[in-house]
């Protein structure tokens, strides 16, 4: 191997670097929107007992993983947050 790749794969990943960076940042404010929640409690129970590959969805559905000025839920960032709550 050369060590080298195309501007093509380059480009991807630069921008996969660029948006695992941004839901790293953004799980502090996921967790924050979670404590502060006042049904945080059926939110959790809720997480607790829904099948692994819908975790995700009750996150996104609670409002956790919106970003600030974001209409919609931020799907990684749903999945990174659902994973530092079952730790």
């Amino acid at each position: 191997m050369g060590g080298w790749v195309t501007a093509g794969t380059a480009q991807t990943m630069a921008t996969t670097a660029a948006n695992q960076a941004v839901v790293a940042a953004l799980v502090p404010h996921c967790l924050a929107q979670a404590q502060s929640d006042p049904q945080a409690s059926v939110v959790l129970a809720e997480l607790k007992e829904a099948r692994a590959m819908n975790r995700r969805t009750v996150i996104e559905k609670a409002g956790w993983a919106t970003p600030i000025n974001e209409e919609r839920p931020n799907r990684a960032l749903a999945q990174a947050c659902q994973e530092a709550l079952s730790t």
